[in-house]
């Protein structure tokens, strides 16, 4: 299967501390590391491992952190045939402070990646693909997301399945003004504090509803440590989650678990099903430092799924 993926690709600096800092505070973190990072270019990857054509679309800068932000992109054998080169913006960072509670503050920059130019977005890239795989700090605004929204329409003329992946920081960015353009989308992913703010609403139930409302169609809300649920017009599924010790970094597991369903629903497996084998792949996925660090395979798929 081939699939057209849009979203950032970033330099990752992971700093895991006993506690975050206070203003003017400076401590000493139990560990630090650099790690490749961004959802568009850890789905990519993940989707590459498991045997799949992809195809990226972001945008770097001319500076030694580009090859970095890609190195497991290019690894992995991904396409770099809609990555993009900025001359005057600076490829994207972030910084991750982690705390072994789960705790976390972030700093990130946006930087390349949201000049992502619509004008050289190519159609046939998107028609060709058997499914769109959006990020949804894609959608945050400037010349990116306008490369989303004529991708996304792109996809919907040619009954290419849209997925649309959140992300806390795209919504608390972004907010409610996502919402036109993800319910248009064939799959909704997110978690709970995400379905709640993108709504406007209190409780999961009235979200839900919302959506519905909009025209909604499907919706898989992760809900931590009790799995995800997978909601359609006319079914809701509780999923249980997956057991998994030694959980070190949470960094991506999201983004991994986008990809694992999205592979799942387009190898043909259930709604239920698939969720339980992104449930697993997320958990498995922070057992590793570093977004793309732990390899998903059907091996552990199936294990999950037995």
């Amino acid at each position: 299967m081939k699939f057209f993926v849009i979203g950032d690709v970033t330099v990752d600096h992971l700093y895991h501390l006993e506690r975050i800092p206070g203003p003017g505070e400076e401590i000493a973190p139990i560990r630090a590391s650099m790690q490749p990072g961004g959802a568009g270019g850890t789905i990519s990857v993940t989707l590459a491992r498991l045997g799949h054509n992809v195809v990226l679309a972001a945008r770097v800068g001319k500076d030694p952190f580009a090859d970095y932000a890609l190195r497991l992109v290019r690894e992995e054998g991904v396409s770099e045939s809609a990555v993009q080169v900025d001359d005057d913006h600076l490829t994207s960072t972030i910084t991750v402070m982690q705390t072994p509670d789960g705790k976390r503050a972030m700093i990130s920059s946006g930087a390349a990646n949201r000049q992502l130019d619509a004008a050289k977005l190519k159609k046939k890239d998107v028609e060709s693909a058997s499914a769109l795989i959006v990020s949804a700090y894609s959608l945050i605004g400037g010349p990116q997301r306008e490369y989303a929204v004529k991708a996304i329409a792109h996809a919907k003329k040619a009954a290419v399945p849209v997925f649309i992946d959140l992300g806390t920081g795209a919504v608390n960015a972004a907010g409610q003004r996502l919402m036109d353009s993800v319910v248009s989308a064939d799959y909704i992913l997110l978690n709970q504090h995400e379905l709640l703010h993108l709504t406007g609403t209190h409780s999961i139930s009235t979200a839900l509803a919302a959506l519905q409302e909009r025209g909604a169609g499907k919706v898989i809300v992760k809900v931590g440590a009790m799995g995800s649920i997978v909601w359609t017009p006319d079914e809701t599924e509780l999923v249980e989650s997956i057991e998994i010790e030694d959980v070190v970094d949470t960094t991506g597991a999201g983004d991994t678990f986008a990809a694992v369903f999205a592979h799942a629903v387009l190898s043909g497996m259930k709604l239920s099903k698939a969720a339980k084998a992104a449930n697993a792949a997320g958990a498995l996925a922070a057992t590793k430092v570093g977004a793309q660090s732990r390899p998903i395979t059907e091996a552990d798929l199936a294990m999950a799924l037995a």
